[in-house]
């Protein structure tokens, strides 16, 4: 042991790179953590990145590195070792020849892995270095995720679901190691999916393949799985109707199910789709944390007037404000937020929602369940008799709904709920087409707000260009000569994008807008009215926010449309 620590000391007194306090903390932690491997202490504690520390360790003991960003591996160096094998070392196979074979590792000090892959190949195995998150990416990308299980699943020839009552309910999904191979799978989806930060799974089967998409800040990116993952489509598919406590041997009609797990100690809802297909059933999965952090009205990204709006009207006594936009455009999310703005020990709120996405602590939130009877319009009939002082209704979907919802805004009561409609004046056209009154409407919305979500460019990389005149229509002059484009790099996965930023369009009902409504006028007319009292469209919000620097030029004419 003495012997190694002083060879330890020896090698990393050859980089240069750490001082003797550092080196002493080194020593001193790995001393603590046995199972800590000497690479990844000088990284934790030297102080430096670990490409700066990979870099002086190869050149002290004459190793090569590997930018696998730049570099790919050999297509017959990959055959030569099996997913288990590669998974249980997190090596690399990058190159080989008649007696050799170069494997990428991120710890030189692990003579575990080239010992093992030694007796396996019968070979000289020679390491090059690349960090650890590039080779663990790596292996995903070459080998597919959750390629060892799909291996171990062809060679046990576990066909057949594995049907344990105790596997339905809650699963921790960082403890596979004593799960069957199907459901190792599936968890290895579900939490790279999490990791990714993705908010739905497309589990997709073709004619020639098992098709996997995640989708990430609004965008499908397809997931890479092992070729022979078509042959166990029925597996895997019957798997995640099992966890989700549905009917396995139903596969003619569309189901609805759900499934709680946790990953990395948070709990985690995810709602189940599916749907016969031509080739098998598709399968949606709805990833939802149970206990979100609750966004702020003031992070949402409201400009001065529209935050100003919109923080009058979620206080008023009684009236109805409308959130609308397309499926996925975040229009929960803000609700959530004027909940929590007006969520106080002197208020009673109560909620209808299918399915209840987030739970609030102070809230009376109640699951719709339309198979027993209990729908939005049921629901708010009860609520009115409960004594809330605000109602937020999930969705507003039929007459009878909109007819109940504004009798309760018309009896006292503030009542927040969505509507699905292009823009904010389309809302009032959509009500009247619902059959509601259009001097009810006028005398119980107090606004209307439109919503989509646009991707957030990446602070890291970003890079400043001069704004191109051709795209830019509006009638007065540009904020600035420069915007911001998305370049890529490694902490946004090359996309230039980092999580996503609301564009809004409030429009608030005065006298005037109130006339044109009960005059039954078009959304164009009222949407024209609305802009002379100061609203700005989704894509002026939009521009905006491009001059800020906080999304592209071509992502807000992605989102939004001319106007």
């Amino acid at each position: 042991m003495q012997e190694n620590q002083s060879l330890a000391r020896a090698i990393l007194n050859s980089c240069k790179l750490f001082s003797a306090e550092q080196l002493a903390k080194i020593e001193e932690n790995r001393a603590s953590n046995p199972g800590m491997g000497l690479t990844e202490a000088a990284v934790k504690f030297g102080g430096h990145r670990e490409v700066e520390v990979l870099a002086a360790l190869a050149k002290s003991l004459g190793l090569e590195t590997v930018d696998l960003e730049k570099q790919q591996p050999n297509p017959e160096a990959l055959t030569k070792i099996t997913a288990s094998a590669v998974y249980q070392y997190n090596v690399l196979p990058f190159k080989c020849d008649a007696t050799s074979m170069t494997i990428v590792a991120s710890d030189p000090f692990d003579t575990k892995a080239a010992d093992g892959l030694r007796l396996i190949l019968h070979c000289r195995v020679k390491t090059a270095l690349a960090p650890h998150e590039e080779v663990e990416k790596a292996i995903k990308k070459y080998y597919g995720v959750g390629a060892d299980a799909i291996e171990k699943m062809i060679e046990d020839g576990r066909y057949s679901v594995d049907e344990d009552i105790g596997a339905m309910t809650k699963i921790d999904v960082n403890e596979m190691g004593e799960e069957a191979s199907i459901v190792r799978f599936v968890n290895q989806i579900i939490a790279e999916a999490d990791r990714q930060g993705a908010t739905d799974i497309h589990i997709e089967p073709q004619e020639t393949e098992l098709r996997i998409r995640y989708r990430i800040d609004g965008m499908l990116h397809k997931v890479d799985v092992p070729p022979q993952l078509n042959r166990l489509k029925s597996a895997i598919i019957s798997r995640i109707k099992v966890m989700a406590n549905l009917d396995i041997a139903e596969k003619r009609l569309p189901m609805d199910g759900r499934i709680g797990i946790r990953i990395a100690g948070q709990d985690i809802d995810i709602r189940v789709s599916t749907m016969p297909a031509a080739y098998g059933e598709s399968i949606s999965l709805r990833l939802l944390a149970k206990s979100g952090n609750f966004v702020k009205m003031s992070d949402l990204g409201f400009n001065d007037r529209d935050f100003a709006v919109v923080n009058k009207i979620i206080h008023r006594p009684n009236g109805i404000f409308l959130v609308t936009g397309p499926t996925g455009s975040g229009k929960s999310t803000s609700l959530y937020s004027f909940l929590h703005e007006v969520n106080k020990i002197d208020v009673r709120i109560m909620t209808a929602e299918d399915p209840i996405e987030y739970h609030m602590a102070g809230i009376n939130q109640v699951q719709m369940q339309a198979d027993i009877g209990m729908t939005f319009a049921r629901a708010l009939r009860a609520f009115l008799r409960q004594d809330p002082d605000i109602i937020m209704v999930g969705e507003i979907r039929d007459r009878e709904t909109a007819e109940i919802a504004i009798n309760a805004s018309l009896t006292g009561h503030m009542v927040f709920s969505t509507l699905h409609t292009n823009d904010a004046a389309g809302a009032f056209p959509r009500l009247i087409d619902m059959g509601v009154e259009p001097f009810l409407i006028a005398s119980a919305v107090a606004g209307v707000m439109g919503q989509r979500l646009c991707r957030r460019l990446c602070p890291k990389c970003r890079r400043e260009v001069p704004l191109d005149r051709k795209y830019y229509t509006l009638p007065y002059p540009p904020e600035g000569e420069t915007v911001f484009e998305p370049a890529g790099c490694d902490e946004c996965t090359r996309t230039g994008y980092r999580g996503r930023r609301a564009l809004f369009e409030v429009l608030e009902v005065d006298e005037d807008i109130e006339g044109a409504i009960v005059r039954r006028e078009n959304a164009t007319q009222i949407r024209n009215m609305s802009l002379e009292k100061g609203m700005k469209t989704l894509r002026e919000d939009g521009w905006a926010k491009v001059f800020k620097g906080v999304t592209s030029v071509k992502e807000i004419m992605r989102v939004t449309e001319e106007q």
